[in-house]
């Protein structure tokens, strides 16, 4: 009978504090995440850079960098002011990692600059989980621990998945958001390649009877680059003779859905903050151009980790998939883009 008194009355109260004790539990992990992040970008930094003075001081400032949103009451012309923010905090990062790292090369700074960023990001989410936790245990509100611990099992999944892509950028491996970029390798491998636009290269591919203009971003450095403005500068140049424009990008597979299958779709497959997105949606739509999309689906885990073999050979399985769209698409002699999306770190040209 004092058992159920005590339930009764103090119930909710030893449930919060069983709630507290598992978000202990995950945010002592995700510090040792966050931890073990900077100290991989801070060894990766000395080996590869081979600084002069220590670089720890550095990347602890870099690690606590950040970029605020323009404002958007007025919303015209917004997306040129968040490009123009976006772009002043890239020159920032590779001017700062060039500073860390003065012996490094162009690709090396690339995958250093991915290093750090998923080291900033764990930053993030530790501060963040951290600050909501500290909070709750303050004010002793359940409705706030009881957030935090329902939202935590997938931020500790994003989590993980970060601590992958740091080994992955420090080594330079291909990570599973290239699938779009090694499509792309595969089709231009052979053929001369020019720049045309920041970080992007293009070739031209004769396919199925079709010209091709088949472009990713310029690998093997860790690198997106400004796909929206190499699409819209190839149909400026072609005059807007563009039969059909086929993305190729890595999408989120839904719980029960193989890493590694292949889908169709229209639209700008292509993530972002959406800037490139809306230069891509404002070229075609000036010309009336068809944009099809096929997409390969995979975890987020797998996004950011090192390329799983899964994934690797739904590159064959796109290429296929391209070749029968533009047969049933396009006519002979027609000229088409092909835009492999996504980080092409560890995938040439």
């Amino acid at each position: 009978m004092m058992l159920f008194v005590a339930f009764i009355f103090y119930g909710q109260r030893i449930q919060m504090y069983i709630m507290i004790r598992e978000v202990e539990s995950r945010l002592a992990r995700l510090k040792f995440i966050r931890d073990e992040g900077r100290k991989m970008a801070i060894s990766t930094i000395k080996e590869i850079g081979k600084p002069q003075e220590d670089p720890t001081e550095r990347v602890d400032r870099f690690l606590e960098y950040i970029a605020i949103a323009p404002e958007s009451m007025d919303p015209a012309g917004v997306v040129w002011k968040l490009e123009h923010v976006l772009d002043v905090r890239d020159i920032r990062f590779k001017d700062e990692v060039r500073l860390m790292a003065p012996e490094a090369d162009e690709a090396q700074l690339n995958n250093l600059e991915n290093t750090l960023e998923a080291a900033l990001a764990l930053n993030i989410i530790y501060k963040v989980i951290r600050h909501f936790y500290l909070l709750g245990k303050k004010t002793l509100s359940l409705y706030i621990i009881m957030q935090l611990q329902m939202v935590l099992p997938l931020i500790m999944r994003e989590a993980e998945a970060f601590a992958s892509a740091l080994k992955a950028f420090a080594t330079g491996q291909p990570i599973g958001d290239g699938a779009g970029a090694l499509v792309a390798a595969k089709l231009m491998h052979g053929h001369e390649k020019r720049r045309i636009a920041q970080d992007i290269v293009v070739a031209t591919v004769p396919l199925e009877g079709r010209t091709a203009h088949v472009l990713k971003s310029e690998g093997p450095g860790g690198n997106v680059g400004k796909p929206g403005d190499g699409i819209r500068r190839i149909i400026e140049e072609t005059e807007g003779k563009i039969a059909a424009i086929v993305m190729v990008d890595a999408a989120l597979k839904l719980e029960g859905e193989k890493p590694g299958d292949v889908a169709e779709g229209v639209g700008v497959a292509i993530g972002g903050p959406g800037i490139d997105q809306f230069k891509i949606e404002e070229s075609v739509l000036k010309y009336k151009i068809p944009v099809n999309a096929v997409i390969v689906k995979e975890d987020i885990g797998d996004a950011v980790s090192p390329m799983r073999k899964e994934i690797f050979d739904a590159a064959d399985t796109v290429i296929q998939r391209i070749k029968r769209l533009i047969l049933e698409r396009t006519k002979a002699g027609d000229s088409v883009i092909i835009a492999g999306i996504g980080n092409t770190i560890g995938i040439g040209q």
